[in-house]
């Protein structure tokens, strides 16, 4: 099997792995809006806004340092025992602490109850002790177990979602059945604590299901490693950090400057953008261990060239079938009308988002030359520019300065990463059909988002057989070669 078709074939697998999680995720997008208003729905979003910045620091750049140092040391158990350890001392230390100062913490975060902190805690403490045993299965090449956890994770999260706040307040199921430890359980009532119960059991259930993996790590401990390991991995977790800002403080300004409300129906609406986020994960989870292992090839840079353009192809194709049929995905997953006044910010956030898509791709350079350095310093610029953005422009165009922000933050980042790239390490990527491909999407996704007949589905039609016309014409022969490949295969 050719390295570019094992590549493909273990990211379908990983796709189904994101994707399909992702989807019940935004199937129960329409079962909080219509659950909770928009100013109760942001309380939701904050909480998983600091969750999104505790994970990103305790786990402190290990994951990817993981993978750069097992698929070149030789002796990999140490690898996977050293960092598996060391995430799971700092994390106890943590879970220790953060429960001792629960009361402190849920006063400086100005969360309603201490509960809130507490399964925060958990969570968090759940969830990053299994970042090494998955990114082992990641490593060896066992897509399938690492999707089938991850499916049984979310399917379990969505029927106590379901069970929490629409079986047992309407009356389907008795909260009899609740195990006394529920006892702050509100009779008939829903409550945003349910949805962050819910995360917490499945986490749980994510670790019993992983903890055969866990009991056949060798408990060998080697400081040198461990050294490697937080050289390479410290930048990455600063650059985490600001990515996680990239991503959330807007939010958090945006409930701080024009209130909960708005807040919520930006984080509504923003969710619709997850589309372009389903398609990037599925992307990195494959792509991540591909580049590592297959980095001293002859034809690595080439691979990597060919990855990016198609990459890019379906990510522009993505982008455009959400936007042209923007207003069917938004009925059927939002409930409530209050949250679509925010509607305008999917188109900006789709295109940003694929813009994070490329620059995830270009930064193999500088994480296959050893130079994170880089990529902290690139995501630095990128948090500053969402920080600064947000702050002068929220109070003049409200939740819209944020969708720019994340949009002007990703593409300086892109742009940045493939001029440092080119000098440190160079691949040969197709740029000016990359920039085609994004310059199109933008104006035919412009013109079914703002154009007068919006709404219109054969001309929404219309609009995604142009593009795909576009892509045959650029793309014809290497097409061509492909069929020819699988029917002689």
């Amino acid at each position: 099997m050719s390295a570019l078709k094992k590549f493909f074939k273990d990211t379908i697998i990983y796709g189904i792995a994101a994707i399909l999680p992702r989807a019940i995720n935004i199937g129960l997008l329409k079962l909080h809006t219509d659950v909770f208003g928009a100013d109760r729905y942001a309380v939701n979003t904050e909480y998983y806004v600091y969750a999104a910045y505790l994970n990103a620091l305790l786990t402190y750049g290990m994951e990817t340092a993981f993978f750069r140092f097992f698929s070149r040391e030789q002796e990999k158990g140490k690898i996977i025992s050293t960092s598996f350890i060391t995430l799971l001392v700092t994390t106890t230390i943590f879970l220790l602490l953060g429960l001792t100062f629960a009361p402190e913490i849920t006063t400086a975060l100005g969360f309603e109850k201490i509960m809130y902190v507490k399964i925060l805690i958990w969570t968090v403490f759940l969830d990053t002790i299994v970042v090494i045993p998955f990114a082992y299965l990641r490593v060896t090449n066992r897509p399938i177990r690492f999707a089938g956890i991850k499916i049984a994770n979310i399917l379990f999260l969505a029927i106590l979602n379901i069970v929490f706040l629409w079986m047992i307040p309407n009356g389907v199921l008795s909260e009899k059945w609740l195990p006394d430890a529920f006892n702050f359980y509100i009779k008939g009532e829903a409550q945003v604590i349910y949805i962050f119960l819910a995360n917490v059991l499945a986490s749980l259930l994510t670790l019993i299901v992983l903890f055969p993996n866990i009991l056949k790590i060798q408990w060998t401990y080697d400081i040198q490693i461990l050294k490697k390991l937080l050289v390479y991995g410290t930048p990455i977790m600063i650059g985490s950090l600001a990515y996680v800002t990239n991503e959330n403080v807007d939010k958090l300004f945006l409930g701080e400057f024009i209130g909960d409300a708005e807040m919520g129906k930006y984080a509504g609406c923003y969710k619709l953008g997850v589309f372009m986020t389903l398609y990037i994960t599925a992307f990195r989870l494959g792509a991540e261990p591909f580049f590592f292992n297959h980095a001293k090839e002859k034809n690595a840079k080439n691979n990597y060239a060919t990855i990016l353009k198609w990459f890019t192809i379906l990510g522009a194709i993505f982008m455009l079938v959400v936007v042209a049929y923007i207003d069917l995905f938004a009925n059927m997953l939002i409930s409530k009308k209050e949250f679509l006044e925010a509607l305008a910010i999917v188109p900006i956030i789709l295109l940003a988002n694929l813009c994070l898509g490329i620059y995830n791709n270009l930064s193999i350079w500088y994480k296959l030359t050893d130079k994170t350095n880089y990529g902290m310093y690139i995501s630095i610029f990128g948090a500053m520019v969402t920080i600064l953005f947000n702050i002068i422009m929220i109070k003049k165009i409200g939740y819209m300065a944020s969708a720019w922000a994340t949009l002007v933050a990703y593409g300086s980042m892109m742009v940045i990463s493939y001029i440092l790239g080119q000098k440190h390490y160079a691949v040969p990527y197709n740029i000016k059909k990359i920039i085609c491909y994004l310059v199109v999407v933008s104006i035919l996704s412009g013109i079914a988002f703002y154009g007068p007949l919006r709404g219109n589905y054969f001309v929404s039609t219309l609009l995604v057989l142009v593009f795909l016309t576009i892509v045959y014409l650029l793309e014809k022969n290497e097409l061509k070669q492909i069929l020819q490949k699988t029917a002689l295969k």
